[in-house]
């Protein structure tokens, strides 16, 4: 990929066709153009031209999150609407060192309920929903099961393994480096790392092994694996955010909250300091909005200078992204959230994982027979978390816990969610939200509201996937 984006860079400033520059680029060092152009002079754009494929095999769906956090990224990750997670096991974090066996016993009987509910709700679903005579049994068997999982996996826990494909610039490469090298999770950190590694590294190449050719030694972005560093701006400043929510933001307990909310307007220095302060908190973001308008603007810009004071040469943080027209704070399953995590045309900002909003609990479960023993998991999972450090207790939250999350958007992206997501092929958690986000437009601008064609959430079709 260095060498690629050297060919195409040289190719904008030369007579030269690519031919031409691919064989002077083969021919002459890549390190050198990148250490002079890239790292010296500042020529970012230029990374852009280099991919790479990158595969996470083995990593927590909590590090999963974070590897997919980048906004300039594509990918796909295992999906738990397709497959067995409970015979995967976890992945027990760094931070459960000493209390190793708690975790894992506290994981393993949420992976038994998972196994224990899964037949009865799959056989429900059987029941109320007969094969069609159009449909082969292999199909009806996988629409089953895909409508079966999406419920079970309300058990899963942020431990469960997971594997993640990505495609990404190497400039993306170099940032989503640093962020995970920032990051409060040792095993985050430790994928940074490898992450960093294996650019030193040649890679994969499974084509020239099928032909028999001589393996390349040749590594895959040397350049980069020099010079990729943690994110101190980030881990800085969130520190310091935290610090200051925590001193200045006396709001006792959450206020009671919608599943969706679309947030008043307001002006863009209050926006950029509640969300800050929204991110290192538990509390709606109206409630925040609410008390930091109460402050001096003083006040407020000291929120703002932390954003700025442990800048060096990095991007702003992603927090800063603001002044968009539409807000959405939504209060929903981590494992919907998972799915809306994928949409880049919006930016989110979500607060840490924990046990504090509760859990939801699928209609279907009691029409099932399961729900009590669904109750007693997700129960006794809070409880065995309250004895785990922090960090640890997080890889123990299960997808249906709920979580909170800003979704800034524009129009078109509330118009492209709320269609898409609401559709009947998709899971009955964020197709609610979908259906909200256009609800709670229409409150504000009906017209618009009304081009979206949504699907409400009381059509059904469990056979379509």
């Amino acid at each position: 990929p260095e060498k690629a984006a050297y060919a195409l860079a040289r190719y904008s400033r030369s007579a030269d066709g690519i031919a031409a520059s691919l064989r002077w680029v083969s021919e002459h060092s890549s390190e050198k153009f990148w250490e002079q152009f890239y790292f010296e002079y500042g020529h970012a754009s230029i990374a852009d031209l280099g991919h790479v494929v990158v595969c996470f095999e083995g990593i927590s769906e909590l590090a999963a999150i974070h590897v997919e956090d980048e906004k300039l990224w594509d990918g796909q990750a295992k999906s738990s609407r397709y497959q067995d997670f409970a015979a995967l096991g976890t992945c027990v974090p760094p931070e459960a060192s000493g209390v190793e066996q708690s975790f894992r016993a506290a994981a393993d009987r949420l992976l038994g309920a998972y196994r224990e509910i899964l037949p009865p709700v799959e056989e429900h679903l059987r029941q109320g929903n007969p094969r069609p005579d159009g449909m082969g049994e292999p199909a009806y068997r996988r629409a089953v099961a895909a409508r079966a999982f999406d419920v079970a996996r309300y058990l899963l826990p942020l431990a469960v393994p997971t594997n993640v494909g990505q495609v990404t610039s190497i400039r993306t490469l170099e940032k989503q480096i640093g962020h995970l090298l920032a990051s409060p999770y040792a095993e985050v950190r430790e994928i940074g790392e490898r992450l960093k590694g294996a650019l030193a590294e040649p890679p994969l190449d499974l084509w020239g092994e099928l032909r028999g050719d001589e393996a390349s030694a040749e590594p895959l972005a040397p350049t980069l694996a020099r010079h990729a560093r943690a994110n101190e701006y980030w881990r800085e400043t969130y520190r310091e955010l935290e610090e200051i929510a925590a001193r200045e933001l006396r709001l006792g307990d959450p206020d009671p909250a919608p599943l969706v909310d679309l947030v008043p307007e307001h002006g863009l220095e209050l926006e950029i300091a509640a969300t800050l302060l929204y991110r290192a908190c538990r509390h709606p973001y109206r409630q925040v909005l609410r008390a930091v308008s109460d402050w001096t603007e003083a006040r407020r810009r000291e929120v703002i200078d932390a954003a700025f004071r442990h800048r060096r040469r990095e991007e702003l943080l992603p927090e800063l992204q603001s002044g968009y027209g539409l807000v959405f704070d939504v209060l929903m399953d981590v494992g919907g959230w998972r799915d809306l995590h994928r949409h880049r045309r919006c930016q989110q900002v979500r607060q840490r994982f924990g046990f504090d909003h509760g859990y939801d609990v699928p209609e279907v479960l009691a029409r099932a027979g399961v729900e009590r023993a669904y109750r007693a998991a997700m129960d006794g999972a809070a409880a065995s978390a309250r004895a785990l450090p922090a960090a640890a207790a997080a890889y123990l939250l299960p997808f249906g816990h709920r979580m909170r999350c800003l979704f800034k958007m524009d129009y078109a992206e509330v118009e492209y969610v709320s269609r898409l997501r609401s559709g009947v092929k998709g899971h009955f958690s964020y197709r609610s939200v979908a259906w909200e986000l256009k609800q709670k437009l229409a409150e504000r601008y009906p017209y618009l509201a009304d081009k979206i064609e949504a699907t409400p959430p009381w059509i059904e079709d469990s056979l379509t996937r």
